[in-house]
Protein backbone atom coordinates (compact mmCIF):
# COMPACT_ATOMS: atom_id res chain seq x y z
CA UNK A 1 0.00 0.00 0.00
CA UNK A 2 2.85 2.37 0.84
CA UNK A 3 4.58 1.66 -2.46
CA UNK A 4 1.33 2.21 -4.35
CA UNK A 5 0.87 5.59 -2.68
CA UNK A 6 4.40 6.66 -3.64
CA UNK A 7 3.88 5.46 -7.21
CA UNK A 8 0.50 7.14 -7.63
CA UNK A 9 1.86 10.47 -6.37
CA UNK A 10 5.17 10.13 -8.24
CA UNK A 11 7.18 10.54 -5.04
CA UNK A 12 10.88 9.79 -5.28
CA UNK A 13 13.50 9.84 -2.51
CA UNK A 14 17.01 11.17 -3.12
CA UNK A 15 19.50 10.11 -0.45
CA UNK A 16 22.89 11.62 0.32
CA UNK A 17 25.95 9.32 0.24
CA UNK A 18 26.71 7.36 3.44
CA UNK A 19 29.05 9.10 5.91
CA UNK A 20 28.85 12.35 3.97
CA UNK A 21 27.03 14.85 6.22
CA UNK A 22 28.51 17.72 4.21
CA UNK A 23 25.92 16.85 1.52
CA UNK A 24 23.19 17.65 4.05
CA UNK A 25 23.62 21.40 3.89
CA UNK A 26 21.27 23.42 6.08
CA UNK A 27 19.69 20.54 8.01
CA UNK A 28 23.07 19.07 8.99
CA UNK A 29 24.10 22.51 10.22
CA UNK A 30 20.92 22.55 12.33
CA UNK A 31 21.81 19.14 13.79
CA UNK A 32 25.31 20.32 14.62
CA UNK A 33 24.03 23.44 16.39
CA UNK A 34 21.48 21.30 18.25
CA UNK A 35 24.19 19.10 19.72
CA UNK A 36 26.30 22.14 20.52
CA UNK A 37 23.61 23.98 22.49
CA UNK A 38 22.11 20.89 24.10
CA UNK A 39 25.47 20.01 25.61
CA UNK A 40 25.82 23.48 27.10
CA UNK A 41 22.34 23.88 28.53
CA UNK A 42 22.55 20.49 30.24
CA UNK A 43 25.81 21.63 31.85
CA UNK A 44 26.57 18.25 33.51
CA UNK A 45 23.26 18.24 35.35
CA UNK A 46 22.16 14.91 36.77
CA UNK A 47 18.77 14.11 35.24
CA UNK A 48 16.63 11.03 35.49
CA UNK A 49 15.83 9.06 32.36
CA UNK A 50 12.31 10.50 32.27
CA UNK A 51 13.56 14.08 32.63
CA UNK A 52 16.19 13.68 29.92
CA UNK A 53 13.68 11.96 27.63
CA UNK A 54 11.20 14.81 28.12
CA UNK A 55 13.81 17.42 27.19
CA UNK A 56 14.90 15.50 24.09
CA UNK A 57 11.27 15.09 23.00
CA UNK A 58 10.68 18.83 23.26
CA UNK A 59 13.93 19.56 21.40
CA UNK A 60 12.80 17.16 18.67
CA UNK A 61 9.49 19.01 18.43
CA UNK A 62 11.34 22.33 18.05
CA UNK A 63 13.45 20.98 15.19
CA UNK A 64 10.39 19.53 13.46
CA UNK A 65 8.42 22.77 13.83
CA UNK A 66 10.88 24.97 11.93
CA UNK A 67 9.58 26.42 8.64
CA UNK A 68 11.30 25.08 5.52
CA UNK A 69 9.61 26.72 2.55
CA UNK A 70 6.23 28.31 1.68
CA UNK A 71 3.42 25.85 1.00
CA UNK A 72 2.30 27.87 -2.02
CA UNK A 73 2.85 31.13 -3.87
CA UNK A 74 -0.55 32.46 -2.77
CA UNK A 75 0.11 35.90 -1.22
CA UNK A 76 -2.68 35.26 1.31
CA UNK A 77 -1.25 31.92 2.43
CA UNK A 78 0.78 32.42 5.62
CA UNK A 79 1.55 28.72 6.18
CA UNK A 80 4.97 27.17 5.61
CA UNK A 81 6.03 23.58 5.08
CA UNK A 82 7.68 22.08 8.18
CA UNK A 83 9.16 18.66 9.02
CA UNK A 84 6.02 18.14 11.12
CA UNK A 85 3.94 17.97 7.94
CA UNK A 86 5.83 14.82 6.93
CA UNK A 87 5.29 13.28 10.38
CA UNK A 88 1.72 14.14 11.37
CA UNK A 89 0.45 16.10 8.37
CA UNK A 90 0.31 19.51 10.06
CA UNK A 91 2.31 22.06 12.03
CA UNK A 92 3.58 21.01 15.45
CA UNK A 93 2.39 23.28 18.26
CA UNK A 94 3.03 23.66 21.99
CA UNK A 95 1.14 25.03 24.97
CA UNK A 96 2.60 28.39 26.12
CA UNK A 97 4.46 28.10 29.40
CA UNK A 98 5.62 30.48 32.08
CA UNK A 99 9.07 31.96 31.30
CA UNK A 100 11.63 30.34 33.59
CA UNK A 101 14.90 31.64 32.17
CA UNK A 102 15.52 33.97 35.10
CA UNK A 103 14.57 31.48 37.82
CA UNK A 104 17.35 30.09 40.00
CA UNK A 105 17.77 26.36 39.28
CA UNK A 106 18.26 25.53 42.96
CA UNK A 107 14.84 26.85 43.85
CA UNK A 108 12.60 25.39 41.18
CA UNK A 109 10.84 22.06 41.07
CA UNK A 110 12.21 19.25 38.94
CA UNK A 111 9.55 19.75 36.28
CA UNK A 112 10.29 23.45 36.13
CA UNK A 113 13.98 22.63 35.91
CA UNK A 114 13.45 20.55 32.76
CA UNK A 115 11.35 23.33 31.25
CA UNK A 116 14.01 25.88 32.14
CA UNK A 117 16.65 23.78 30.37
CA UNK A 118 14.39 23.48 27.33
CA UNK A 119 13.70 27.23 27.25
CA UNK A 120 17.43 27.95 27.47
CA UNK A 121 18.00 25.59 24.54
CA UNK A 122 15.30 27.31 22.47
CA UNK A 123 16.62 30.82 23.15
CA UNK A 124 20.14 29.77 22.05
CA UNK A 125 19.27 27.50 19.14
CA UNK A 126 16.67 29.70 17.42
CA UNK A 127 19.11 32.64 17.21
CA UNK A 128 21.76 30.49 15.56
CA UNK A 129 19.27 28.85 13.22
CA UNK A 130 17.96 32.21 12.01
CA UNK A 131 21.53 33.37 11.51
CA UNK A 132 22.25 30.30 9.38
CA UNK A 133 19.06 30.90 7.42
CA UNK A 134 20.10 34.46 6.64
CA UNK A 135 23.61 33.37 5.64
CA UNK A 136 22.23 30.72 3.29
CA UNK A 137 19.97 33.23 1.57
CA UNK A 138 22.69 35.85 1.28
CA UNK A 139 25.67 33.83 0.15
CA UNK A 140 24.15 31.09 -1.97
CA UNK A 141 21.41 32.91 -3.86
CA UNK A 142 22.69 36.48 -3.93
CA UNK A 143 20.56 39.27 -2.51
CA UNK A 144 17.45 38.18 -0.59
CA UNK A 145 14.25 38.10 -2.62
CA UNK A 146 12.29 41.07 -1.39
CA UNK A 147 9.46 41.02 -3.91
CA UNK A 148 5.90 41.67 -2.81
CA UNK A 149 4.37 38.34 -1.79
CA UNK A 150 7.63 36.78 -0.59
CA UNK A 151 7.25 34.77 2.63
CA UNK A 152 9.57 35.80 5.44
CA UNK A 153 10.27 34.81 9.01
CA UNK A 154 10.39 37.76 11.40
CA UNK A 155 13.20 37.93 13.95
CA UNK A 156 11.66 38.90 17.27
CA UNK A 157 13.06 38.87 20.80
CA UNK A 158 11.81 36.62 23.62
CA UNK A 159 9.64 34.38 21.45
CA UNK A 160 8.10 31.36 23.20
CA UNK A 161 9.31 27.93 22.07
CA UNK A 162 8.02 26.66 18.71
CA UNK A 163 6.58 30.04 17.76
CA UNK A 164 7.60 31.14 14.28
CA UNK A 165 6.15 34.54 13.24
CA UNK A 166 5.64 34.13 9.49
CA UNK A 167 4.38 36.76 7.09
CA UNK A 168 4.30 38.00 3.52
CA UNK A 169 5.89 41.16 2.21
CA UNK A 170 3.12 43.49 1.05
CA UNK A 171 5.22 46.59 0.38
CA UNK A 172 8.89 47.47 -0.07
CA UNK A 173 10.39 50.82 0.90
CA UNK A 174 13.48 51.62 -1.21
CA UNK A 175 15.79 54.43 -0.14
CA UNK A 176 17.05 57.33 -2.20
CA UNK A 177 19.62 54.95 -3.74
CA UNK A 178 16.82 52.54 -4.82
CA UNK A 179 18.08 49.87 -2.39
CA UNK A 180 15.38 48.21 -0.29
CA UNK A 181 16.26 48.22 3.39
CA UNK A 182 12.76 48.31 4.91
CA UNK A 183 9.66 46.27 4.12
CA UNK A 184 6.08 46.00 5.37
CA UNK A 185 5.12 42.47 6.40
CA UNK A 186 1.59 41.13 6.79
CA UNK A 187 1.21 38.52 9.53
CA UNK A 188 -1.70 36.89 11.32
CA UNK A 189 -1.44 39.64 13.95
CA UNK A 190 -1.36 42.61 11.59
CA UNK A 191 1.05 44.54 9.40
CA UNK A 192 4.53 45.43 10.67
CA UNK A 193 7.34 47.49 9.17
CA UNK A 194 10.75 45.87 9.62
CA UNK A 195 14.32 46.40 8.46
CA UNK A 196 15.59 43.60 6.24
CA UNK A 197 18.08 42.65 8.97
CA UNK A 198 15.08 41.68 11.12
CA UNK A 199 13.56 39.24 8.63
CA UNK A 200 14.67 35.96 7.07
CA UNK A 201 13.52 35.06 3.58
CA UNK A 202 12.45 31.41 3.50
CA UNK A 203 14.18 29.25 0.86
CA UNK A 204 11.88 29.15 -2.14
CA UNK A 205 10.88 26.11 -4.13
CA UNK A 206 11.39 27.20 -7.72
CA UNK A 207 8.36 25.17 -8.81
CA UNK A 208 6.17 27.60 -6.88
CA UNK A 209 7.30 30.56 -8.96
Amino acid sequence: MFQSYLTDNQIKFHFIPPRSPNFGGLWEAAVKSTKHHLKRVLNQRHLTYEEFYSILTQVEAVLNSRPITPLSNDPFDLEALTPGHFLIGRVLTAVPQKPLLESKPNYVKRYHLTQQIFQHFWSRWVKEYLHLLQQRTKWQTGNPRLDVGTMVLMKEDNLPPMFWPLGRIIEVHPGSDSIVRVVSVKTKNGVFKRAISKICVLPMNESLN
